[in-house]
C-alpha cells in the first residue's frame, strides 16, 4: 500500500537522476541484443548476396552469444526498472492500481485511485476528447486514446499540473490552443510522443525536467522555445523530420540537460551549441557525414555517443576527435569507415561492426603498451568488417588485457 506517494514519487526521482547513466550503461553492455535485429534488418537494400549472407552469419553467432549472456542482463535490468526506469513510459503509478476505488470527484471517464488522489488515469479508453478535470490533480495520464486536439479551458482547472502524458493519440499542432499547455507553470514532465505533431506546443514553464516528442512530424525546435529551462534535463526527439538547420541553437542555455536523444531524424551534422552538461547524445540513424573538429572537446561531461546507421567515412572524422578522456561508449556501427578510429585509452566499450575496415590500427587504440599503459576497452565489435581474429597484431593482448568482449566475424 502506497502511504504518502508524494514522498515516494520524490524518492524515485531521485533513483532516477542516479540510475539512468548506470540503465544507459546496461542497454549498451546489451547492444549484441538489439543488434541481432539490427544486423538481421541491415541486409535490405543490400545487392551484395556475400554481404547478405555474412549479415545472416553475424546475425546466427551474436544471437546464440546473447542467449547466453541475457539470464543475467534480465535480472540486472528488471532490477532498475522496478525502481522506476522505463525507456518510454516513465510513469509514476502502475496501472494495476486502478483497480482500486476511485475518488468521488473524478472524471467519470476516468479513475482517481484514492490511495494517489493527486493522480488521474484516463488512458486506453478510446477517448476523442479530454474529460473534466478536477482541481488537486497534478499527475494526468491520457495516453493511448483517439484524441485530436485541446481545447481551449481545459486545464484551467489543474495550473499546477506537474505531470501530462499524451502519448499515442492523434493530437496535430493546429489542434493545440494557446493558453493551454503553456499556462501549466509548474509542468515537470511533457510526455507527448507518438502524435502528429509538426512543431511543438508553445512552452513557458522553467520547471520542465523532461520532454518526450518521439515519433511525431516535427521538422524544427524554435531557437527560444526552451530557452531559461534550466531544470530540463531529458530531451527525446527521435522518430522525427529533424534536420540540422531546423535545431540550430534550439539546446543553448540548459546548464542541467544529460541526455539528448535525436535519433532517427534527418540530420546531416551533429547539434552545435550543446550544452556542456551532456552526458548522453544519441544521434543514430541519421545522415551524418562529418564530426566538426574539437566538437567532443566542448562536452567534458560526454560519456555515450551514439552514430550508428550514418554516413561517417574516414574523411569525415578528424584526428583525434574522439580521443577524450570522459567517454566511455562510442556507437560507430553501420557506416563507412576504413580503419579504426583513434580513441582515449579510458573508453570502455567500441562499437565499429559492419563498415568496411580491414586494418586492426592498434595504435589508434592504444598509444603506448606497457605495465601501466593499455586501453580500458571491455568490448571491442568489429563483425561485419574484413577482419578476423588473424588481423590483430600480436601486442594487442596486451593493449586489451581488460576486454572480455572482442567480435570479429
Amino acid at each position: 500500500m502506497l502511504q504518502d506517494a508524494s514522498m515516494l514519487r520524490e524518492i524515485r526521482l531521485q533513483i532516477k537522476g542516479w540510475l539512468l547513466p548506470i540503465y544507459t550503461h546496461l542497454q549498451s553492455i546489451g547492444l549484441a541484443l538489439t543488434g541481432c535485429h539490427a544486423l538481421q534488418t541491415a541486409s535490405k537494400g543490400n545487392s551484395s548476396k556475400g554481404l547478405i549472407e555474412r549479415e545472416n552469419k553475424i546475425f546466427h553467432s551474436v544471437c546464440n552469444c546473447c542467449e547466453t549472456m541475457f539470464p543475467l542482463r534480465s535480472v540486472l535490468l528488471a532490477g532498475l526498472v522496478s525502481l522506476c526506469i522505463c525507456q518510454y513510459y516513465d510513469y509514476d503509478y502502475e496501472p494495476a492500481a486502478q483497480s482500486m476505488p476511485s475518488s468521488p470527484n473524478c472524471a467519470q471517464e476516468c479513475n482517481c485511485p484514492i490511495n494517489f488522489p493527486t493522480a488521474m488515469y484516463c488512458d486506453d479508453r478510446n477517448l476523442k476528447y479530454i474529460p473534466f478535470v478536477p482541481t488537486g490533480i497534478k499527475y494526468l495520464y491520457l495516453q493511448n486514446n483517439l484524441l485530436q486536439e485541446i481545447k481551449a479551458g481545459v486545464f484551467d482547472n489543474v495550473t499546477d499540473l506537474r505531470w501530462l502524458v499524451l502519448d499515442h493519440n492523434n493530437i496535430t499542432s493546429d489542434k493545440i490552443q494557446s493558453g493551454t499547455i503553456d499556462k501549466l507553470g509548474k509542468l515537470e514532465k511533457l510526455l507527448f510522443s507518438y502524435n502528429k505533431l509538426s512543431k511543438p506546443p508553445g512552452l513557458s514553464t522553467k520547471s520542465l525536467d523532461e520532454v518526450k516528442f518521439i515519433g511525431n512530424q516535427l521538422t524544427s525546435i524554435p531557437s527560444g522555445l526552451l530557452s531559461g529551462m534550466e531544470n530540463l534535463t531529458t530531451i527525446h526527439l527521435a522518430k522525427n523530420k529533424l534536420t540540422t538547420e531546423g535545431i540550430a541553437g534550439a539546446f543553448k542555455g540548459l546548464k542541467s540537460l544529460m541526455l539528448l536523444d535525436l535519433s532517427e531524424n534527418k540530420l546531416r551534422k551533429l547539434p552545435a551549441g550543446v550544452p556542456a552538461s551532456l552526458l548522453m547524445l544519441y544521434a543514430d540513424n541519421n545522415d551524418i557525414e562529418t564530426i566538426p573538429s574539437g566538437y567532443l572537446a566542448k562536452l567534458p561531461e560526454l560519456q555515450y555517443l551514439r552514430l550508428s546507421h550514418n554516413k561517417l567515412a574516414d574523411s569525415g572524422i578528424p584526428a583525434g576527435v574522439f580521443n577524450v578522456t570522459s567517454l566511455l561508449e562510442l556507437d560507430l556501427s553501420f557506416n563507412k569507415l576504413k580503419s579504426i578510429p583513434e580513441i582515449n585509452e579510458a573508453l570502455e566499450h567500441l562499437y565499429l561492426q559492419v563498415n568496411q575496415i580491414n586494418k586492426f590500427d592498434l595504435p589508434n587504440i592504444c598509444k603506448i603498451v606497457s605495465p601501466v599503459n593499455y586501453s580500458r576497452l571491455k568490448s571491442l565489435r568489429l563483425d561485419g568488417n574484413n577482419l578476423t581474429h588473424r588481423s590483430m597484431p600480436d601486442e594487442a593482448s596486451s593493449c586489451l588485457r581488460q576486454a572480455s568482449e572482442i567480435i570479429f566475424d
